[in-house]
Parts: structure tokens; sequence; C-alpha cells
């Protein structure tokens, strides 16, 4: 089932948790959402569990930045956090090795 909303997608976060990859991750991720359907997030992995607040975190790990568009392309799988990361779609702050490992937390 394909995502078309983004705070849906920040709904189904904790129940996708793979808590197994996160063993030893103590992480804030915050996501800014820009444009229409946008908002900010921050996900906090710590001690094997995983909360997901709206708005914004005082000291995030790792920042990313996207339109609304893109951040649903990548969980659609429709669009690659690669691409968009190179071609100026995503903007990530921070800690970029551990923006690497959300596919493994959030398996979608």
């Amino acid at each position: 089932m394909a995502f078309t909303d983004v705070k849906e997608v920040f709904g189904k976060m904790p129940e996708v948790f793979n808590a197994n990859a996160a063993q030893g991750l103590d992480a804030v991720f915050q996501f800014d959402i820009t444009g229409e359907n946008g908002g900010k997030w921050n996900v906090i992995v710590k001690d094997g569990t995983c909360e997901v607040k709206e708005g914004t975190h005082e000291s995030p790990a790792v920042t990313l930045t996207m339109s609304g568009d893109t951040w649903l392309g990548m969980v659609n799988k429709e669009v690659n956090g690669m691409q968009a990361f190179m071609s100026g779609q995503l903007k990530a702050a921070g800690d970029i090795m551990l923006a690497q490992r959300i596919e493994q937390l959030f398996p979608l």
C-alpha cells in the first residue's frame, strides 16, 4: 500500500520499528518536511524503543529536510534516498551515516 499522507507515515513508524536494528542506538532523528502536507517530526530511538513526536527536538543527531513529495517517494520506494541527497532534494545536517540506517530501522 502506497503512502499518500506525510503524517500517516510518521504514525506508522512505531508499528514497523525494527528493535533488532536499533540495538545500542541512542539517537534523535529530526524530519523537517516542507511544502503542502509538511510539518516537523522527531523520532527518538533509545534502548530498543522508538517514540515519534510532532515538532522540533532541541538536539537531534541528524536533521533531514525535504519536501513532502520527496519523503513520500522515498517511503514508497519510488525515490532513492542517496539520489535525492545528491540531487539536493534531501538535505541532511549532523550524522549523515545515522540517516542511512532509517530504512533498516523503519521498514515501511
